[in-house]
């Protein structure tokens, strides 16, 4: 597995191929990049003739987009609508939750195992980045960034792609938890304790470190779920 980070896998296909295998994929890729990037948010409304007049293709590739996104939980088929972006129900940020926190902890066990130096030294350079960051949603991308780096240090394919499949229905939350009171500055001393484990390939330590900084995201979203606090 190479180091791609799990956030540009398929976002830079190419639209030129007459394929139409290779079109979805440049739709798939397109889509999913602007739910990442919240241009698409959830329930709203994905129009097939919409998406083929903008993307400049036919509506066959935008439908098998859109068959492969509903496959993965990220659209679904909410007649007399269409396809929308998936709204996430208390039950469901749960259940992703719990699943971020096994997947994250294998991912910092597995690179404390196999990270290269190089691939150590781009955690603790997005770790000064952190330092440095000031507003909820620069310091929630430079964690996504720093995950992803950690994930595919891992250099777990399996691993990888779950963890790409989880990032897309991360963003489906919308409103980060480092917009709560006091959890920029806790999320970067939990995030150092995980990049130095994984430098002194402290295995169990790393993974330790990795589910308790889910584990505080996860109290934290609860609060917004049901505290009154956020959105």
């Amino acid at each position: 597995m190479n180091d791609k980070s799990a956030a540009s896998v398929g976002d830079n296909e190419p639209a030129v191929d007459t394929g139409q295998g290779s079109l979805a994929q440049y739709v798939y890729a397109q889509l999913r990049q602007e739910i990442r990037s919240r241009q698409l948010a959830s329930g709203d409304r994905l129009r097939e003739v919409d998406i083929a007049e903008r993307l400049a293709v036919s509506r066959t590739p935008v439908r098998e987009a859109l068959k492969r996104l509903e496959a993965e939980g990220v659209v679904r088929f909410a007649p007399p609508r269409g396809f929308v972006v998936v709204q996430l129900s208390a039950k469901q940020v749960m259940e992703l939750y719990a699943m971020r926190k096994v997947l994250v902890g294998a991912a910092a066990r597995f690179a404390a195992e196999q990270a290269s130096p190089i691939e150590i030294l781009s955690m603790q350079q997005v770790l000064s980045q952190l330092e440095k960051a000031k507003t909820p949603d620069e310091v929630a991308g430079l964690n996504r960034r720093l995950h992803e780096i950690i994930v595919a240090a891992a250099h777990n394919e399996y691993l990888y792609k779950s963890a790409n499949v989880l990032v897309d229905a991360l963003n489906l939350l919308g409103t980060t938890t480092y917009s709560m009171p006091g959890r920029i500055k806790a999320g970067l001393k939990e995030n150092k304790e995980i990049v130095a484990c994984i430098a002194r390939h402290d295995a169990d330590g790393a993974e330790r470190a990795a589910q308790a900084h889910v584990g505080a995201a996860t109290e934290l979203r609860l609060q917004m779920l049901f505290g009154g606090t956020g959105t």
